[in-house]
């Protein structure tokens, strides 16, 4: 986040609050170029947004007052300055449904806990689609005021382009493209005048107090009821086991049912067609942030995708014919490529960050909880000197000057010590991820030199994969 803005921000929460900042977090980034920054001052939190996109930002602006007016479990919309493209929502914590699940499952079994949860959300799902679907100003809707055609082809040649070709899928390009004419004919004779979130999964909902609260809506337009159902159920880390999915399935249609009249039969014909389609464009998510971004939190939902796919084409039957789809989607399931990343995914990722104590503890965005955090501030600071102020822990200068410090070799030996017990144990338990994070004063020298430190420690005594951050510095470039 460049300076300007993040300034910019500051001041819009001082004039909301009334209060002097006492701290700034940059909160990890997500699917979208948008950022977010958590501000707090002595007695009120709030998230400052930044996104370049005004007509994004617009909706969701426009969706959070009608949802807000509607009592729906939106975040408060506190502030807003058009002309920096920023605004002030509230703070909804840092528990995302995503998290809860990693939290309370076990094994591969959804407990009690968990469902109850879900039945919540769903709960309130067919509220935002039919209650507040009614009166909603389509027209602030962006890139399209409904999930027709055009969107579908969009997310679809998303797939082709991102999905199919980076991972190198054979197809049939002319065949394919008919097959998908046919596919989203069949998806629109369904009724499609409801609101459609769009991106209903659970790292969208927030849990506060243990009652959920949505985020993100600013791509909704008007669509059919299922495909919001699917993102959730098919929500591909969230892993649910498929006896779940069909009891949450009915207990959806049972709930909706209240507010708008549902064939039970008819509409779980067309709810598998709009799990495929959702599969697909979730794909083409991961594709261009994997594979052409090279952002490993994507690639690491490849494996789940490929299981949620293998089942549809195990068990469901299309009322049409998409020969060339289908041989794409078997393709998929079958290729040596993919399922080489899946093989690889059960390997470990050590995220290593450094940080600045003026900005926050890291979020794990894993949704594992985080791991380790270790505090740097007691070691002796290069940065109070003026041969340093200009440099970081990864010049030689500031690397020699901590090497001498034998406070600082006693604190590397005991880090070492304890970090090596955890990943030698979640080597064996065939966990997948661990987060260790340094902090100090300015997030610049001690933090950052043992991160590096302790990187290369790792990567030369374990076959793991590792993933280093330097948070502070990355927002200076």
């Amino acid at each position: 986040m460049e300076k300007h803005t993040e300034q910019e921000l500051i001041q819009l929460f001082e004039n909301w609050s009334g209060e002097n900042v006492l701290s700034t977090q940059l909160l990890p980034p997500s699917g979208s170029y948008r950022e977010y920054l958590r501000i707090k001052g002595t007695q009120n939190s709030a998230i400052g947004a930044y996104n370049p996109d005004k007509k994004e930002n617009r909706a969701f602006i426009e969706f959070t007052k009608h949802f807000h007016s509607l009592n729906l479990n939106v975040p408060e919309l506190f502030r807003e300055n058009k002309t920096e493209n920023i605004y002030l929502i509230e703070d909804l914590g840092n528990t995302t449904l995503f998290a809860f699940i990693n939290q309370h499952r076990e094994g591969k079994n959804y407990t009690s806990k968990i469902i109850d949860v879900y039945k919540a959300v769903i709960e309130q799902l067919p509220n935002f689609q039919i209650k507040a679907g009614k009166n909603l100003n389509y027209d602030v809707c962006y890139p399209r005021p409904r999930f027709d055609k055009q969107s579908m082809m969009w997310d679809l040649n998303y797939f082709k382009y991102y999905f199919l070709k980076l991972a190198r899928v054979h197809f049939d390009e002319q065949a394919l493209e008919e097959d998908f004419q046919t596919f989203t004919d069949y998806l629109l004779k369904t009724d499609t005048n409801y609101f459609l979130y769009r991106d209903f999964q659970s790292r969208n909902v927030m849990l506060k107090d243990g009652i959920p609260y949505f985020i993100d809506y600013q791509g909704g337009r008007r669509g059919a009821l299922h495909y919001d159902l699917a993102s959730l159920l098919y929500d591909a880390k969230a892993d649910m086991p498929d006896s779940v999915r069909k009891m949450l399935l009915g207990y959806y249609i049972i709930t909706a049912s209240k507010q708008t009249n549902i064939n039970p039969d008819k509409f779980k014909q067309y709810f598998y067609g709009y799990v495929l389609i959702r599969i697909m464009q979730a794909m083409g998510s991961y594709g261009f942030r994997g594979f052409y971004e090279k952002k490993e939190h994507f690639l690491q939902s490849i494996p789940y995708a490929l299981k949620n796919l293998s089942a549809i084409l195990a068990d469901v039957r299309f009322p049409i014919k998409i020969p060339a789809l289908l041989e794409a989607l078997e393709n998929i399931i079958e290729s040596k490529r993919l399922n080489k990343i899946s093989t690889d995914q059960k390997s470990l990722t050590v995220t290593l960050n450094s940080f600045s104590y003026k900005r926050g503890i890291p979020i794990d965005v894993t949704g594992h909880g985080g791991g380790f955090v270790f505090d740097c501030r007691a070691i002796h600071n290069p940065g109070r000197y003026e041969q340093y102020t200009n440099q970081t822990g990864k010049d030689a200068e500031v690397i020699k000057f901590l090497n001498n410090e034998p406070e600082m070799k006693r604190f590397i030996r005991d880090v070492t010590n304890l970090v090596d017990q955890s990943v030698e144990k979640y080597l064996k338990r065939k966990f997948t991820n661990l987060m260790v994070s340094f902090g100090c004063t300015g997030g610049q020298h001690r933090s950052v030199y043992c991160a590096e430190v302790l990187a290369k420690h790792l990567m030369d005594k374990f076959d793991i994969k590792l993933v280093l951050r330097h948070l502070e510095l990355e927002m200076k470039q």
